[in-house]
């Protein structure tokens, strides 16, 4: 039986479900109405951290928010989180839940996961909304980079998302299982160039101007989709588009609900705005 993620059982509270997928029970929540809306979150997050943009897409979507394999009340498997993986799992959801086609939101890692779910799945997805999210390994900051051979388990276990991971789990004692995971994720190769170049739904990428991406890399992506040329010169503009969130990190993406709907919505619409020669 279904279950309600607001305490208050609010009428137009989000309803909360498990599904079978691919060995696990995975959580999800259905709020909204409108054409459907797959939300997909970061590492170490679930539906509750994503914040105020899911109900705020659900004022005009009927959104399907799911956590991944080990995040928030979804079990966890005997097996890697990979990219390809969160993407198959993703493709298996909507199949339970009967969707065909739906629209995608990704945020950071359900951003790439969202990213090879049009790859791997095109008929799956007909546009597709990537905040934070990289194509090739390089292009990830230098910092970050740089980072990555220094991640362990233990600087993880004290950080605010362990005791949510606590909270929330159906093993309140796996987190440093799933810590290990996606601490080996940062370590897979990632050179999905080609397959972006041949995507053919439109895909809105949207970055801080202090991301983990780096701003020279989500700049190469549109172009990849066909965009970045000159506008005003009589020819129809390209349908994939990049916003650049100004003075933002890359935690700082997410909690800018209001900024992320303005770019999201006339994408989803598919509206452009006007010029003076149009």
């Amino acid at each position: 039986m279904p279950v309600l993620a607001d305490p208050a059982l609010a009428d137009d509270a989000p309803t909360g479900d498990r599904v079978a997928v691919n060995g696990m029970q995975v959580y999800y929540e259905k709020s909204g109405a409108g054409d459907p809306l797959v939300v997909l979150h970061g590492a170490y997050m679930n539906i509750e951290t994503m914040g105020e943009i899911i109900p705020i897409l659900a004022e005009n979507h009927t959104v399907y928010a799911l956590e991944f394999q080990g995040h928030g009340r979804t079990t966890d498997i005997d097996r890697p989180i990979t990219y390809p993986n969160l993407a198959d799992d993703v493709a298996a959801f909507m199949d339970a839940v009967g969707l065909a086609r739906a629209d995608v939101f990704g945020y950071s890692m359900g951003a790439a996961a969202g990213l090879q779910l049009a790859i791997r799945h095109p008929d799956k997805v007909d546009r597709l909304v990537a905040a934070s999210v990289a194509y090739d390994a390089q292009g990830w900051q230098p910092e970050f980079k740089a980072f990555i051979p220094q991640m362990n388990v233990e600087m993880f276990l004290e950080m605010p998302f362990a005791a949510d991971y606590k909270r929330l789990a159906a093993d309140p004692d796996g987190f440093p299982a799933l810590v290990e995971k996606l601490i080996r994720l940062e370590h897979e190769p990632m050179q999905w160039a080609d397959d972006v170049k041949a995507l053919t739904m439109p895909v809105l990428i949207i970055s801080g101007d202090a991301d983990v991406n780096t701003l020279e890399h989500a700049v190469s992506m549109l172009r990849l989709l066909g965009g970045g040329g000159m506008g005003d010169m009589g020819k129809p503009l390209p349908q994939s588009r990049l916003a650049v969130m100004p003075a933002t990190s890359h935690t700082a993406v997410i909690t800018q609900a209001s900024l992320l709907a303005a770019f999201i919505e006339p994408f989803l619409k598919g509206e452009t705005p006007k010029g003076l020669f149009d």
